[in-house]
């Protein structure tokens, strides 16, 4: 027979559990310092973190990113094609000047954007030109958001404020993705990361 005791230690055991159980979780993912919670809520949606890893160039840290996903894929075109929104998530580890940045993100989509997609979306890219231009520089520290939000478009949001205005055509997140998930990614080790792939 269980003794009241030890019934109410049980009852008080199990109420810890429910308790824990019923918080939010902490940081899923910690990449050198910069810490990835295990989802986002983007658009009322909560996102799942598909992955996240360091953004190198030489020996130097550049950004942690993580990449979130309504369901997790670990293959670009189910990515690309997946509904609901998408987000991309920069947290910077050095400073990058404003043009640097905006000239990373021109060399990426070079690199993976032929010039028939790039051309339908030349007006999406140079309204993403002037969104970093109007951005002295970002510091080490700072945070960026890249959403992808059905019906709305792409919106960027630094140190959660609001960048710019939304930039509509899905094609054009489609190719911003590619910067990280394309054939010839700006960072080969980040790609695996990113598609939850990395040992």
């Amino acid at each position: 027979m269980i003794s009241r005791r030890t019934g109410l230690k049980a009852l008080a055991a199990g109420f810890i559990i429910a308790l824990t159980l019923g918080q939010p979780a902490l940081a899923a993912v910690d990449i050198d310092g910069y810490k990835f919670d295990d989802t986002a809520k983007v658009a009322g949606k909560d996102l799942k973190l598909n992955g996240a890893g360091m953004r190198t160039k030489l020996v130097f840290k550049v950004y942690a990113a993580g990449l979130y996903l309504p369901e997790k894929k670990n293959n670009v075109p189910d990515i690309l094609k997946q509904d609901g929104p998408r987000r991309i998530t920069l947290q910077m580890a050095r400073d990058v000047s404003s043009e640097d940045f905006g000239k990373a993100f021109t060399d990426g989509l070079n690199d993976n954007v032929d010039k028939a997609d790039k051309a339908k979306i030349a007006s999406q890219i140079s309204k993403l030109g002037g969104i970093f231009a109007s951005v002295e520089g970002l510091k080490k520290g700072d945070v960026l958001h890249i959403d992808w939000i059905p019906g709305t478009g792409t919106l960027c949001e630094l140190n959660g404020k609001k960048l710019g205005d939304t930039i509509p055509d899905l094609a054009f997140y489609n190719a911003l993705l590619r910067i990280w998930l394309g054939d010839r990614p700006v960072d080969r080790s980040l790609k695996p990361a990113l598609l939850g792939d990395a040992k």
